[in-house]
């Protein structure tokens, strides 16, 4: 009868095996093979709540079969109960020591649960035992780069390409793993591969990182397009088969987000949580993170109606809580950013579903109603590269909180390791926005300027020496480029009044590091991209009022940061410009800011209640 089962399984005939299993479990239900197999069957059929039914009877019966253990701890976490799948990967593991497949699992369950370090020794475990494994290698590198251990994730990374050139998404994982560390061999080549594959509609990469060196709208959909239907794919719209839920007093709206804590989302949103209207709106947190009990974290949990911990719910029990609280416009403040939960969106269990923030760009998901953003980084003849519809801010899209705070701590340029009389450019960005390009325009520019330093942020020690060695390819020495220590937010805003100008990144700009430097008072001079992300500090100079710092080209781009520094006065009547602007042009004023987006969110909500589909709007 077995033999029946397996040439059923070959042929793919899988209800026909299920037939012939149940009258094998009929003749003799106490079989622990039957009922294993049984499983594998459910589990092959994408049925895991009924695999697991089958795998628990079979352990009833035999406790201690490593295969059976395997496999019931593969189905709880496909249904994301990862943490009852830790106890029977270690009873396997105790048995079959050797076995890598069961590392590789075990591996990613810990992973799930965001246990990273364990899970990075059993990911060494499974490649330890079998070499060529590629999940081994990838998940090493995703380890890695979680960890902030670059170097070791782009070697993990290029050792599983090496296994599987055709594994999704790899080849474009390894490029921004390259700029991560400013590896910038091969660099051009590896992206035009990159981008010659996209073109020919492969699986070649991923949205957030291709964004770092893409100068396309075109290609950054193709991209989003591509990821979105084969990672987190349209399912039944929940929202539309449920058309008749009760209407609320106030518009309810769900912001989800893995990043409630000191992080830069919630740096620049945190004001906007408190400044929103409780007599038309209430509004409640998803939280994918976690609280690090830094200075935002109470500020949140007192501007929310509710701050929801989703980390450890599975995608069906936060869909079912959207519905249960009844949500009018669900935001995603994540995209393909951080630590999100697109699935979620992919069910459409909110009738309104906003793209905001997190991700700069589309999402390529039909299921995502809106894209806020503004005139400048999303043009009215660019929406044609955008999936959801636009909806504009008057000013620039991006938040910002008025009330951050800037420490008193008195820096000195000596503590910061910068020369005291030196002119002294800045850019805070991270590491892989530096492109060639861009750091060839500098080198240029500190060639003609005297005696001038780059001050960059710290990020990791490969970017560091990699950055050095390539300032003196360009006859620039390397102590002329000086790396800041991440600092506390207040402390690092403080040291910006070391600096004399921010010189921007292209093709993506510096976002909230260009609101960081406004605010401490450095202006910042950008050079307007093609892209959303390479138009942002265009929009955030727009709310200011200080257009001038916008160059159209890279030759004014390099000839008026030479100009500001050789002209001193010149410089000082922006920065007094930036002063007077600050508090009262539109870019830090957070209450009216406020009001803007939730004119937008009304709009939205009487769009839908109208019964009219999601369309462009403005705030206007």
């Amino acid at each position: 009868m077995f033999q029946n089962v397996f040439e059923a399984l070959q042929n793919n005939q899988f209800l026909e095996a299920e037939s012939l299993l149940e009258k094998m479990v009929i003749a003799n239900p106490g079989n622990p093979d039957v009922l294993h197999l049984m499983g594998v069957v459910c589990g092959m059929q994408h049925r895991p709540i009924d695999a697991l039914v089958f795998f628990e009877q079979a352990l009833q019966i035999t406790p201690d079969n490593p295969a059976l253990l395997f496999n019931a701890a593969k189905a709880l976490s496909t249904l994301q109960r990862d943490a009852e799948a830790l106890e029977y990967h270690r009873r396997a593991i105790s048995l079959d020591p050797e076995n890598p497949d069961i590392w590789l699992n075990y591996g990613r369950s810990l992973d799930n649960l965001r246990q990273r370090e364990e899970a990075l020794v059993c990911y060494e475990k499974a490649v330890a035992l079998q070499p060529n494994m590629t999940e081994g290698w990838f998940n090493k590198g995703k380890i890695f780069g979680e960890l902030k251990r670059y170097e070791e994730a782009l070697h993990a990374y290029i050792a599983a390409y090496h296994l599987r050139p055709t594994e999704p998404f790899l080849l474009g994982i390894i490029l921004h793993y390259k700029m991560l560390i400013c590896d910038w061999a091969d660099l051009e080549g590896m992206y035009l591969k990159v981008q010659e594959d996209l073109r020919a509609h492969q699986l070649v990469a991923e949205p957030f990182g291709f964004q770092g060196i893409s100068d396309s709208e075109k290609d950054l959909l193709e991209t989003a397009k591509i990821f979105a239907k084969q990672r987190f794919p349209a399912k039944e719209n929940i929202s539309a088969a449920s058309p008749f839920k009760k209407k609320n007093e106030k518009i309810r709206i769900a912001y989800l987000c893995g990043e409630f804590r000191d992080q830069a989302t919630s740096v620049l949103m945190t004001g906007v949580y408190e400044c929103h209207d409780p007599e038309y709106f209430e509004i409640y947190a998803l939280d994918n993170g976690w609280d690090d009990g830094g200075v935002l974290r109470p500020r949140m949990k007192n501007a929310f109606k509710e701050i929801i911990d989703i980390s450890q719910k599975t995608d069906h029990q936060v869909i079912q809580l959207i519905q249960e609280l009844n949500i009018d416009i669900l935001v995603n403040l994540n995209g393909y950013f951080g630590e999100g939960r697109q699935n979620i969106f992919a069910s459409h269990p909110a009738p309104i579903q906003v793209n905001y923030l997190g991700f700069p760009g589309t999402l390529g998901a039909d299921y995502m109603d809106y894209l806020i953003a503004d005139p400048i980084v999303i043009p009215p003849d660019s929406r044609q590269h955008y999936v959801e519809k636009i909806a504009y801010m008057p000013h620039s899209y991006q938040a910002n909180d008025a009330k951050r705070i800037i420490s008193e701590r008195q820096f000195s340029r000596a503590e910061l390791g910068l020369p005291e009389n030196a002119f002294v450019y800045c850019c805070f960005n991270n590491n892989y926005k530096i492109t060639p390009e861009t750091f060839d325009r500098w080198m240029r520019i500190l060639k003609a300027v005297d005696g001038s330093v780059l001050w960059l942020i710290q990020d990791n020690e490969a970017a560091e020496k990699n950055l050095q060695a390539e300032a003196l390819k360009r006859g620039i020495s390397s102590d002329r480029i000086i790396f800041a220590k991440r600092l506390p937010l207040p402390e690092h805003l403080a040291r910006h009044k070391m600096a004399d100008l921010f010189l921007d990144t292209l093709p993506y700009n510096a976002h909230t590091t260009a609101s960081d430097a406004l605010w401490a008072g450095v202006p910042v001079l950008t050079l307007s991209g093609q892209t959303f992300p390479g138009r942002v500090s265009a929009s955030l100079l727009g709310a200011l009022g200080i257009e001038g710092l916008i160059a159209k080209t890279p030759e004014e781009y390099e000839q008026r940061a030479i100009e500001l520094a050789r002209d001193k006065s010149a410089l000082q009547v922006i920065k007094e410009h930036l002063a007077e602007n600050r508090l009262v042009k539109p870019l830090f004023d957070t209450p009216r800011f406020t009001q803007n987006l939730e004119a937008l969110y009304k709009k939205m909500y009487e769009r839908h209640e109208a019964g009219l589909a999601p369309d462009h709007i403005s705030e206007l």
